[in-house]
């Protein structure tokens, strides 16, 4: 009985971790203003209901119900390696980069060649793009 009841307790301790799901992630920024239009404009996202109501914050709908929240405060970091990044998966990699070549805005390859795209060893195109901020965002067809 005992061993039963412990088999028990480990399925349902199991079972909660397994309904763990992103809720947001949040990322410092130095203007929001300027972050706002290149997460809106560049990137693309859909600005949601923003909760703290103070000019210091904004929220983008990320799918699958999470969220990428944006948050202006000084001292932000003033070297980020590419390692460190977002990845956003599109589902027209090539209108993204006609839309990033028809704007000059910046992008590489994971070895840092400009304009060029990356294929990973499983067939994934990958470009790699920067925030105002410096932050690395990863864009792949991985959709």
């Amino acid at each position: 009985m005992k061993t039963l009841f412990t088999f028990l307790l480990l399925g349902i301790t199991m079972s909660t971790y397994a309904q763990i799901k992103v809720n947001h992630i949040a990322v410092h920024v130095s203007n929001l203003a300027e972050s706002k239009e290149f997460y809106q404009k560049i990137v693309g996202l859909k600005e949601i209901e923003e909760p703290f109501k103070d000019g210091l914050h904004a929220w983008y709908d990320i799918g699958s119900g999470a969220a990428l929240h944006i948050i202006e405060a000084a001292n932000v970091p003033t070297q980020i390696s590419k390692v460190n990044h977002l990845c956003f998966s599109m589902e027209d990699m090539d209108a993204f980069i006609k839309t990033l070549e028809s704007t000059d805005y910046p992008f590489e390859s994971w070895l840092g060649e400009k304009g060029k795209v990356t294929i990973r060893v499983d067939g994934i195109r990958q470009i790699y793009i920067q925030d105002p901020d410096g932050l690395w965002l990863e864009i792949n067809d991985d959709y």
